[in-house]
């Protein structure tokens, strides 16, 4: 299988300084490198061009984020797999092997995240993504290693290979049939949680999403919006609810619709009270965006072709913050 690894940038020639290297190093081999660059204004392209011209640069016209940055960039991108391959992920040695095997051993497998650690604690799983992604009845996701703010150590525990709900869009593969089959990223998300989005739609047409545990990368982390930006806020509440309208079956949407806005509103009272009502105002220009854009998602939902139950949990709200339960595998 011919495998793209391509990594998004935007003015980040700081962070392809550090972690460019070890992808250079671990992956040429085995798939081509492309660095698509999101209309930097810094010298990213000049340094690649200078000190790593084995990597092929795409340079796309505007920055679209995320979302649309991918969708441009994939079409001169020729290959059986793609990796959608953050900029702030430093890769280990033998990563990929484990994961092209998954690929080319499970033709219904259409999307494969690796274990995501913290760069900067190595010892502990990274927020995007960790141990693999799932979502509970209320469209909230979390992971196997991290549920909201408490990160898991790595002991091993998630060293398996497993069915998961949605890959990180942090180390993301995809078949590029599969990819181009579902229309790619949602651009209307920018960036955030349409990776979920992706992951939904491709299960919703029978695809598997997996983790291969023993393959392993490691992710900074907030290296575009920080985690305390009122604008990453704004994006993850508002993208969450998207998502909802989009993908939750018929028999749960109302119900989950009018739960989410009284959560959401639940949330906005504790960033009250945690003394940040900037993150409060994040979250009602996000529920304003969502009346906005309630329709338009309406119209874009697809007809669920697989009898999949994906709430696997009921609440992780209820789970974390009232029974206390911090750990995934104290989760019923």
């Amino acid at each position: 299988m011919k495998t793209a690894i391509v990594i998004l940038n935007w003015n980040g020639q700081k962070l392809l300084e550090q972690f460019l290297p070890s992808v250079v190093s671990f992956s040429t081999e085995l798939a081509d490198i492309y660095v698509a660059d999101n209309a930097s204004t810094d010298s990213s392209i000049s340094y690649v061009k200078e000190f790593f011209p084995s990597v092929k640069i795409i340079e796309n016209a505007v920055n679209g984020g995320y979302a649309k940055g991918y969708n441009d960039a994939l079409q001169s991108v020729d290959a059986d797999i793609y990796c959608l391959l953050n900029s702030d992920i430093e890769v280990t040695e033998n990563w990929l092997p484990p994961i092209l095997d998954v690929f080319k051993n499970k033709e219904n497998t259409a999307i494969v995240q690796p274990k995501l650690l913290d760069f900067k604690d190595k010892t502990k799983f990274e927020y995007a993504g960790a141990g693999g992604g799932f979502i509970d009845l209320y469209g909230y996701p979390y992971c196997r290693g991290r549920v909201f703010n408490n990160l898991e150590v790595d002991n091993g525990q998630f060293n398996d290979t497993k069915d998961i709900f949605w890959a990180s869009g942090a180390c993301l593969f995809i078949r590029s049939k599969v990819y181009h089959k579902i229309e790619g990223l949602d651009e209307d998300y920018f960036a955030h949680q349409e990776e979920i989005d992706l992951c939904w739609r491709a299960q919703n047409i029978g695809y598997k999403v997996k983790y291969v545990g023993n393959s392993t990368v490691y992710h900074v982390g907030g290296a575009t919006l920080q985690e305390t930006n009122p604008h990453k806020t704004y994006l993850n509440f508002r993208n969450s609810l998207l998502n909802v309208i989009k993908n939750v079956p018929k028999k749960w949407f109302l119900f989950v619709v009018f739960s989410r806005l009284i959560l959401d509103g639940i949330a906005g009272l504790k960033f009250i009270f945690e003394l940040r009502p900037i993150h409060t105002l994040a979250i009602l220009k996000a529920h304003l965006s969502f009346y906005k854009n309630f329709f338009k998602f309406l119209g874009k939902r697809r007809k669920l072709q697989k009898k999949q139950d994906y709430n696997l949990h009921t609440s992780i709200v209820w789970q974390y913050f009232v029974l206390g339960r911090k750990k995934f595998e104290e989760l019923e």
